[in-house]
């Protein structure tokens, strides 16, 4: 039997990716996008820990996430310990105290991996040699981040200043944690070395923690142990204490803790690792051609060198371009210089302002059911495709100001539309009026596919009352 406390994997999934606009968007950020081969990066961030014998992963996550974590989970067969659900963004630190005391309650003391679903690393092996190394350390007491050798005179990260002496797992101890510096400060951290970029990835008793947490930021502690003494256990989710949780000060572990406390230890890795902060970045880490082209989907380039072009659904085709990224969408075309990419958060400030959908949602949207594709809309109309998963159903609904008319593509249907009960196959449809209670069901092996067209003087998503939803929604979400 091991002499180390059991490992948990806290995984934080809040984050919006906002920098790989347009094709990571608040409603379905980076994290579930499937950047570098099949997996997303936070089915990747599981599978990555996987060979560490650790035991089922606690997940924290943004509340509008929710089924999207559970079903990317279910994907890759991992049963999570709990998927801890924060009613509104606190930054890390929160998000890792509530895990620690929910870690705690369960009667153990686990070390926790503290790991960001939205990174990439290359080296997988080399990654969970380096967190076997660091157990001791941080079974001991010692709150563990792991420092990334850096590759080049990188501005886009935080530092991390080590000691220059190592115990024999190569830990060492933090002199401090610098803020992202310019190219001239970048430069002098390389050529006097000790300096390593801050990954945002921690090993950490959680008894330790919440005891430097209640020494440093006893506000934070005492709002958290609130939000987890209040929070409510919903299907597979734990929903943090609304009020507590929003009443709790929004920071990041840095600050909060790693930044003053005398515990703080650095142990130095060199396996790959990428945050995948922006296009520049996706661009350095994806698989290149001869003239360092890194294109996905159905891209036709001539002539171009160094390029990264993201086709979502149609045909690409780029001529004679250097050091460009072109990302299309269904909605939203993005042409830029690759030195300009970081300016892609301008752009999205700029929608954000102007209300456009397209800052934060794309014209697909995923539901627990399955997902719909707004495919055309105008005045009095629009058109979605729906796609609705074996054995899933809508919720019982009506509208108040739309009618619907269902033509089933493929699949098999059972249709509530108020008194009556169908059974729809390929190339039958249905009629839905207005203020109709009614719902889809996908009675079928294989997705039910079907075209809706919706009309009324109204179409907006929250013209929805539900009278019964498996999903536990709310009307109007």
């Amino acid at each position: 039997m091991s002499a180390f406390p059991p490992l948990l994997p806290v995984i934080l999934s809040g984050g919006a990716g906002t920098r790989l606009w347009p094709l990571s968007r608040e409603a379905h950020p980076k994290q579930f996008l499937p950047l570098l081969g099949e997996r997303s990066l936070l089915q990747s961030t599981w599978l990555r820990v996987q060979g560490l014998n650790a035991q089922a992963p606690l997940l924290v996550s943004n509340e509008a996430h929710r089924f999207m974590v559970a079903e990317q989970l279910r994907e890759v067969d991992c049963q999570p310990a709990a998927i801890v659900l924060e009613p509104v963004g606190r930054n890390t630190a929160p998000a890792i105290a509530a895990a620690a005391l929910l870690a705690l309650a369960d009667g153990e003391d686990p070390l926790l991996l503290v790991l960001p679903s939205d990174h990439v690393i290359a080296d997988d092996v080399g990654f969970r040699a380096a967190v076997l190394a660091a157990t001791a350390a941080a079974a001991s007491g010692r709150l563990i981040t792991f420092g990334v050798l850096p590759s080049g005179p990188e501005t886009g990260y935080g530092y991390i200043r080590a000691d220059a002496t190592a115990d024999a797992d190569g830990v060492r101890a933090v002199r401090a944690f610098v803020e992202k510096p310019d190219r001239i400060t970048a430069e002098a951290y390389l050529a006097q070395g000790g300096y390593y970029w801050n990954s945002g990835m921690f090993l950490l008793r959680a008894s330790c923690f919440i005891d430097e947490l209640q020494r440093l930021a006893p506000t934070m502690l005492a709002a958290c142990r609130q939000a987890v003494a209040s929070a409510r256990h919903d299907v597979d989710f734990v929903r943090l204490g609304a009020q507590a949780f929003a009443d709790c000060p929004a920071d990041s572990i840095d600050y909060a803790v790693m930044e003053k406390t005398d515990r703080a230890a650095v142990l130095p890795i060199d396996v790959g690792w990428n945050d995948v902060g922006s296009w520049a970045a996706l661009w350095s880490v994806a698989d290149q051609d001869g003239g360092g082209n890194a294109h996905h989907g159905d891209v036709l380039a001539r002539d171009c060198r160094n390029t990264l072009a993201w086709a979502d659904h149609r045909l690409v085709t780029l001529i004679g371009l250097d050091d460009v990224v072109v990302v299309d969408t269904a909605d939203a075309l993005l042409v830029a210089h690759r030195d300009k990419v970081q300016e892609v958060k301008d752009i999205v400030a700029t929608l954000k302002q102007a209300q456009r959908p397209e800052a934060g949602v794309h014209r697909k949207v995923y539901r627990p059911w399955g997902s719909y594709d707004a495919v055309d809309s105008g005045a009095r109309f629009q058109v979605k495709r729906i796609s609705v998963k074996p054995g899933a159903a809508l919720s019982l609904q009506l509208h108040h100001h739309r009618a619907e008319h269902w033509v089933v593509v493929s699949g098999r249907a059972r249709v509530t539309r108020g008194e009556d009960l169908l059974v729809l196959e390929a190339n039958q449809s249905t009629y839905i009026p207005v203020g109709v209670k009614h719902r889809l069901e996908n009675i079928g092996i294989g997705p039910l596919e079907l075209i809706e067209v919706q009309s009324g003087d109204y179409l907006g998503e929250d013209d929805i009352v539900r009278f019964e939803d498996a999903y536990g929604r709310g009307n109007g979400s």
